[in-house]
């Protein structure tokens, strides 16, 4: 009873500091929307896009950071984008084909950012530890401003406001490609649309997982929701509310048993997995 309160105390104190009440918004918002299109990159087989892009960013944000950018998003933000739409052109056409394409991508981004960080430590007092953050996420989240709440407000709402008006479109797209040619509707412009959404959703869960984690954002609520529900409506929905509840958990351990942000939502998101495992065989027995 008394260490109960004592973490409802921990907590009532802690909400009263602006930069938690920040990174509990932005991060419940981030885990939502990267959870929406999670389903559809599982069953498309593009679930390590994630890691290409956000090794991209990585090797961007070291750029702007050698740059003295005040807001690096200025700059991360297009390119990942850009990448995104590469790498969907590059898996369609010939010669390097999606996955090789992708870890090719992924590695050379990852060492040209990191190269790049070594080559000009001025604008930087600790390259261990900004490497470390913006790989784990292990304080970004906590040190966001009132200006970078805004923008990943105003992007969550367009990533969740495209979703539900190309809901019919992303749902055809998914299981049957080829048959959406056939009828006449742009495939292609839909494959555009939800790469550049999953580009923006690298972005803004880089600050909370860090980028060599944000697949683990992505794909695991959609694998616990499949677990557990038969239908694409039924697994969206239940991926959101997964997602959603082991970001918000994630971080309020990590607050309170000063972990790393990162690594605990992920970590969550792991027993999460595990329980809709079991959970699951034992509905199909």
């Amino acid at each position: 009873m008394t260490a109960d309160m004592s973490i409802w105390e921990k907590l009532s104190y802690y909400w009263e500091f602006p930069f938690v009440r920040y990174a509990l918004i932005v991060g419940c918002l981030v885990a939502l929307c990267s959870s929406l299109l999670g389903v559809t990159l599982v069953l498309k087989r593009y679930s390590f896009i994630g890691d290409g892009l956000s090794h991209v960013a990585f090797g961007v944000m070291a750029v702007a950071t050698v740059l003295n950018l005040s807001n690096n998003m200025i700059l991360v933000l297009p390119l990942t984008v850009l990448a995104a739409i590469l790498l969907l052109q590059t898996g369609e056409k010939a010669r390097v084909k999606g996955d090789a394409a992708i870890a090719m991508v992924s590695v050379s981004s990852l060492a040209l950012g990191y190269m790049i960080m070594n080559i000009f430590p001025a604008n930087s007092s600790n390259i261990s530890g900004d490497v470390c953050t913006t790989l784990f996420g292990s304080t970004s989240i906590l040190t966001l401003t009132g200006t970078e709440v805004t923008i990943s407000i105003v992007l969550s709402a367009v990533v969740i406001l495209l979703f539900v008006l190309l809901y019919n479109r992303i749902f055809a797209v998914t299981f049957d490609e080829n048959f959406v040619r056939a009828t006449g509707m742009p495939a292609r412009t839909y494959n555009l649309i939800i790469a550049t959404i999953i580009a923006v959703i690298i972005v803004l869960g880089m600050n909370l997982v860090g980028s060599l984690l944000i697949s683990a954002l992505v794909i695991f609520p959609s694998l616990s929701a499949m677990r557990l529900m038969h239908t694409f409506l039924g697994v969206v929905v239940l991926s959101a509310g997964i997602s959603v509840f082991a970001a918000l958990l994630g971080m309020l351990i990590s607050i309170l048993f000063s972990t790393p942000v990162g690594a605990t939502i992920v970590s969550v998101d792991l027993v999460v997995y595990g329980i809709c495992l079991i959970i699951g065989k034992i509905m199909k027995r």
